[in-house]
């Protein structure tokens, strides 16, 4: 397995502290609303790395957390007038309810923040002990000039640092780089007791300290968006490696952003889009394939079309697998050889969803049932490693068809209309293409003695 690792700005060869065993964990959500588009992109990102990584390992011990105690939700609970538990665990839910949607398998583990406060402090302690963090007016605070590989991850220096956002500059600071560990609670505020008083910890220490718990002081693979480089993940390793002298996770690797028709998302925008929004638009296949297909380092820019496409690809597919719905497959056959070496090679989904199709059009040539048979058996095991192809392929076909009523009919028609000109006038070329972009708008177009009839997508074959 290679992958590219943040620290080192290259793709390395996957290194792990015992060769039958990977350690995987990943940044989860903050749970005080539902998941978006851009929580979606690593859950499906990092559920397709497990499945890889659990090829090639005996034990894969991949954990996702919780962030269940944040002022954000703090402040949802008090514009609700309940304790925060009752909002985490609505948001919990939901979350678990969307990315089962969208084929996400569960992770082995996953800690809450508010389930470890013990291991909060104790960590806090040792740093303290150590000389790397100090009390200041009821606050603990990690000395930063104490590590001097501090900004390694993110490639920045000082001045760039104090420059970004999300870096606090507070009056008791040694240093405005300084970050906290440990801040007091108002009395209406969630709180715990510790050797400090009364309060609750800073974001980035909650990850240290549930890493050491359940994974050991040195991990195999540390995931996340890229959002989280500077300065979460850099002070995740400034507090790891001050705590225990050991190297705190030998690879990083961290997915790009997700825009949506070219701009940011943003609440002043309007335009976060919620996976359950996005459920009601296609079934979650579709919009895991459309999450997968760009690469994971590269930024995705989601719109109606890529939606569309995912659609189109799994329709076709689900088309050759209800052809030889009657033909048994055999469940010990492995993924193909091909595909699985593309995902090896830093998930290179596009070759791999490449090589799928070339699997389904093997399916489709297949002479005889025996071929059939094996072609189906190699199309399904493989598309399993990347999480599709698994529903009944009617129940997919009826699912992924767009209702006539959702399609821009007036767009489709004028296509229509052009494409038949064009076929008079014997422009072939220009027919094939319009038909292309009638494809891309969710429609098939039929050439009946009638004249051109065109259906939402699935249903142009068979009875129209």
């Amino acid at each position: 397995m290679q992958l590219f690792n943040t620290l080192t700005r290259r793709r390395e060869t996957l290194r792990t502290e015992r060769p039958d065993r990977v350690t995987l964990y990943v940044c989860g959500p903050t749970v005080y609303n539902y998941a978006h588009i851009g929580n979606a992109r690593p859950a499906v990102v990092f559920d397709l790395l497990a499945r890889v990584l659990r090829q090639d390992y005996a034990q894969v011990v991949y954990a996702r957390n919780f962030t269940d105690v944040d002022d954000k939700i703090n402040a949802a609970a008090a514009d609700a007038g309940v304790p925060i538990r009752t909002i985490t665990e609505r948001y919990i839910d939901a979350y678990h309810e969307d990315m089962r949607a969208l084929g996400v398998l569960p992770p082995d583990l996953e800690p809450r923040v508010t389930e470890h406060m013990p291991e909060i402090i104790a960590l806090i302690e040792t740093l303290i002990e150590r000389g790397h963090a100090y009390e200041a007016e009821g606050h603990v605070l990690f000395q930063v000039g104490s590590f001097a590989e501090y900004g390694q991850l993110s490639g920045r220096r000082p001045e760039e640092m104090l420059a970004g956002a999300r870096v606090e500059v507070a009056p008791y600071k040694r240093d405005p780089l300084d970050f906290v560990l440990w801040k007091p609670s108002a009395p209406e505020q969630p709180g715990w007791e510790s050797p400090w008083g009364r309060g609750r910890p800073g974001w980035h220490v909650e990850c240290t300290a549930m890493i050491g718990e359940h994974l050991g002081h040195t991990i195999d693979i540390h995931g996340g968006g890229q959002d989280l480089i500077f300065p979460h993940h850099e002070n995740e390793i400034a507090q790891g490696t001050c705590a225990h002298g050991a190297r705190y996770c030998h690879t990083w690797v961290h997915n790009s952003f997700v825009t949506v028709d070219g701009q940011k998302m943003s609440k002043s925008l309007g335009n976060v889009l919620l996976v359950r929004d996005l459920l009601d638009q296609a079934p979650g296949e579709a919009v895991r394939l459309a999450l997968l297909a760009t690469h994971y380092r590269r930024p995705l820019d989601w719109n109606s079309e890529r939606l569309m496409r995912a659609r189109r690809t799994l329709i076709d597919h689900y088309r050759a697998l209800c052809e030889v719905e009657g033909l048994e497959a055999d469940p010990e056959t492995p993924p193909d050889a091909e595909l699985t070496a593309a995902l090896r090679r830093d998930l290179n989904v596009a070759e791999a969803l490449t090589r799928l199709q070339r699997l389904v059009d093997d399916l489709k040539a297949a002479a005889d049932d025996a071929g059939r048979a094996r072609a189906k058996s190699a199309v399904l095991a493989s598309a399993r490693l990347l999480g599709l192809l698994q529903q009944p392929p009617a129940e997919a076909l009826a699912a992924l068809s767009p209702r006539r009523s959702d399609l821009p009919v007036a767009r489709i028609e004028a296509l229509v209309a052009e494409r038949e000109s064009a076929r008079r006038q014997r422009d072939f070329a220009r027919a094939d293409a319009l038909r292309d972009a009638l494809a891309e708008l969710g429609a098939e177009v039929r050439d009946t003695p009638e004249g051109p009839r065109w259906a939402p997508l699935t249903l142009a074959t068979g009875s129209a």
